[in-house]
């Protein structure tokens, strides 16, 4: 199964526990490791069942495809790159997930465009060096819920910009990023 040019991640756990993913060798496209992965979802194991996902970024899907096979009700995935995009589409089939949507399209385009909303889970993990991020949280507050719980990996040396009404739950760092969940600050989960 394994091409050249390509690598893989696996689904950690729940129903698509083991299963592989391709990850293509572009630039820009660096999935989660498995131990950021990992960590976040131990994070997220009691608010995951149910939840309407939406995943900005999705690169490889491994989020995405993560949240489905722990029970998120919905996953929209949101891709501008078209391979990648055709690979989500392709694994989505193998994989046989109906609640899971592949959109290509940039993700401020769709933000601004779509009148979709309602999302409590959200994955921002854009490319290193992303620079549009106030544009980004106005559109983002639009198309969530205000309890929502928004999870972010970003360079080491980049900067989110958020909103003074996040707050950040839980932290972490790799040498190679920093990732946090948050959410809106007046709901603030236990």
């Amino acid at each position: 199964m394994k091409k050249t040019g390509q690598g893989y991640v696996r689904i950690i756990a729940g129903t698509l526990r083991g299963s592989k993913l391709p990850v293509l060798d572009q630039v820009g496209l660096r999935p989660s490791s498995d131990r950021v992965r990992e960590t976040l979802f131990n994070w997220l194991q009691p608010n995951i069942q149910g939840r309407k996902v939406l995943d900005l970024f999705a690169g490889s899907g491994a989020l995405g495809f993560e949240s489905v096979s722990r029970g998120a009700a919905q996953v929209t995935m949101l891709e501008q790159n078209a391979e990648a995009c055709a690979l989500l589409v392709s694994n989505q089939k193998r994989l046989k997930v109906d609640n899971l949507e592949v959109v290509q399209l940039e993700s401020l385009q769709w933000l601004k465009n779509t009148p979709a909303s309602g999302f409590n889970l959200v994955f921002l993990d854009p490319p290193y060096g992303f620079l549009h991020w106030a544009e980004l949280w106005s559109a983002l507050l639009l198309k969530t819920v205000s309890n929502a719980l928004i999870y972010i990996e970003i360079g080491s040396n980049d900067d989110c910009l958020m909103p003074a009404d996040v707050v950040i739950l839980k932290q972490g760092k790799t040498q190679q990023s920093n990732y946090l969940l948050t959410q809106w600050k007046n709901t603030v989960i236990d």
